[in-house]
């Protein structure tokens, strides 16, 4: 017990450097919903040249303002393109800054005679348009007449450089996704860089609307884990003499769930409070999540091996068990680094595909490796009769079904899901693709939690060496009928005495003595019954010298001494007749 104590100290240490670690690295952060953009390049898209600013989801209420406000946004344009303007000229280039909801895409370009769509007007298409050639193509929207919004933006003579006027801000007055781009139609601009940035901000704060429920879904998550833990080290530290291995592995899954959920708490709160991502906190909680990911793969392959149950090490396969952990933990870390790490729109890069391909490759070959892997320990189990264990097993192997046939139709909903909105339109709803499967390896957790909960019982779910030592009690109460099993091992001094007597008068047995049903086969089987008696006050007492007993039936026999003095009894071998 105090080797127990020691250890939850040692755990509140662990938490307290955690939590010093997040303040430190909270210092150095990534811009988020604060987009920055360090001479970022345009690029050539059909008849313009365009970059992107930005796409996030943004939420309006009567609380607060939603804006986009543009800071220190300067474009510079090659010496060669300023040379060819004089120096007095009024109006040597334009830049144009768009900004329009998911649902007016198609109020930004057009097309000529149903040709290819344009961003840029021509001649033909202000003839048909009316719109303004060198410029975007803009058609009001039918909600609102002043959306999408454009800024103009000029260079003045041969000057290298023009920017947009100190801290304009752009109202956002409807929820919405919003994209932003910055777009010129004059190819004397190719090659044109931007430098500056944009702040996005809804009433609540800076994140960006598809994460915003993730702060308030992680706070609940993080509670749920807390609770888990408390109840869990209860019983850990109560039954300290008698927890398994195995167990000791459950702890550090719960651990690490708690300190995965608070962290991303923790990191969406500061990220939301100050429009920035820390670049160490971020880091540090996705290598969190890859560690708990890989060791709750690991004890579930472990525990469908039989782990600690049917076998008391992983003898050879304890290297192929730590090489797949391992390459899944760098699989993992890669892709949560590339999803997460200085994340900063709403819409998630093309590079995310090559990182989900290993993890998904992954995943697949351990559900099929722990599938193939339980079906041999049940196996086993029902060869050694170990029904305790086997009803466990059982159980277990339901929830672990359950578990990945919700996760294959969730895979299909999430697919649909992104195939059905590629711009991103129902935002506001996308955070649950993510809660889901936090939510579903919490309660697969809690399976696990429940089935191998520490007690001063645990001992029995143990691994044995010993011949018929894996059989249970119940398998031990096998001579008695299963309709009063429960009579013999109910109360204590008197309240046991009682029961005997109510089970001789069902049964018609002698009290005292061990019940007995006549075999169908054999009448004269189960054997019984060798009875042995103590004299007077002696000691000890012994079976008639080399007595046999003769076995006439192929089958596997099994040896029970039992005494009525306490209803002990033990199987004490085990045995096969060829």
């Amino acid at each position: 017990m105090g080797f127990a104590r020691s250890s939850a100290n040692q755990c509140f240490a662990i938490v307290k450097t955690c939590l010093l670690l997040i303040l430190l690295s909270a210092v150095r952060s990534s811009e988020a919903s604060i987009h920055i953009y360090g001479r970022d390049p345009f690029r050539e898209v059909g008849n313009a040249y365009l970059l992107s600013g930005g796409s996030e989801g943004v939420a309006t209420n009567r609380d607060g303002r939603s804006y986009i406000r543009f800071e220190n946004i300067t474009f510079w344009r090659s010496k060669e393109a300023a040379e060819h303007h004089p120096t007095m000229a009024y109006n040597s280039g334009l830049v144009q800054i768009i900004i329009f909801e998911a649902n007016d895409r198609d109020n930004i370009g057009g097309s000529a005679y149903g040709g290819q769509r344009s961003i840029c007007c021509t001649s033909d298409l202000a003839k048909l348009e009316g719109c303004k050639q060198g410029e975007v193509i803009r058609k009001p929207s039918a909600a609102d007449k002043t959306w999408p919004v454009i800024l103009n933006v000029y260079f003045r003579g041969n000057m290298l450089s023009t920017h947009i006027k100190k801290n304009k801000e752009v109202n956002i007055k409807k929820t919405g996704m919003y994209n932003l781009f910055f777009i010129t139609c004059d190819p004397q601009l190719k090659g044109m860089k931007i430098t500056g940035r944009t702040v996005w901000k809804s009433p609540d704060g800076y994140l960006p609307g598809r994460m915003s429920p993730l702060m308030k879904f992680y706070y609940f998550m993080s509670i749920a884990y807390a609770i888990l833990c408390a109840v869990w080290v209860f019983q850990y530290v109560r039954s300290w003499d008698d927890v398994l291995p195995l167990q000791h592995c459950i702890t550090s899954v719960i651990s690490l769930g708690l300190l995965e959920t608070t962290f991303w708490y923790f990191d969406y709160a500061y990220f939301n409070n100050t429009g920035t991502r820390p670049v160490g906190m971020t880091t540090w909680v996705v290598t969190v999540g890859a560690v708990r990911r890989t060791v709750s793969r690991i004890l579930i392959l472990s525990v469908a091996m039989g782990y600690g149950v049917v076998r008391p090490t992983l003898g050879g396969l304890t290297t192929k068990v730590l090489l797949i952990g391992t390459t899944y933990f760098v699989a993992s870390e890669m892709l949560n680094i590339a999803e997460y790490v200085g994340s900063i729109n709403d819409i998630a890069g093309r590079a995310r595909v090559f990182f989900v391909l290993p993890v998904a490759f992954l995943d697949a070959f351990l559900i099929l490796w722990i599938f193939t892997s339980l079906s041999k320990t049940l196996e086993q189990l029902q060869a050694k009769r170990s029904s305790i264990k086997l009803e466990i097993y059982r159980k277990f192997s339901n929830a672990l079904a359950v578990t990945v046939i919700a996760a294959v139709v969730w895979i299909g909903y999430e697919v649909y899901f992104k195939a059905t909105d590629p711009f991103n339109e129902r935002w506001q709803s996308a955070w649950i693709i993510t809660a889901f499967w936090d939510i579903l390896a919490f309660a697969l957790l809690c399976v696990i939690c429940f089935l191998w909960a520490p007690s001063h019982n645990s001992q029995r779910y143990a691994y044995s060496d010993l011949k018929g030592e894996d059989s249970d009690d119940e398998e031990n109460e096998s001579l008695c009928r299963e309709t009063s099993k429960d009579l013999l091992t109910v109360g204590t001094g008197r309240g046991r005495y009682v029961a005997r007597l109510i089970f001789a008068k069902l049964e018609g047995c002698k009290q005292g003595e061990v019940i007995r049903t006549p075999s169908a086969a054999d009448k004269n089987w189960p054997l019984i019954i060798l009875n042995v008696y103590f004299r007077g006050n002696m000691l000890s007492t012994h079976i008639k010298k080399n007595k046999e007993v003769n076995i006439i039936k192929t089958g596997i026999y099994n040896l029970l001494r039992s005494t009525a003095q306490g209803n002990e009894h033990h199987w004490k071998d085990s045995v096969e007749k060829p």
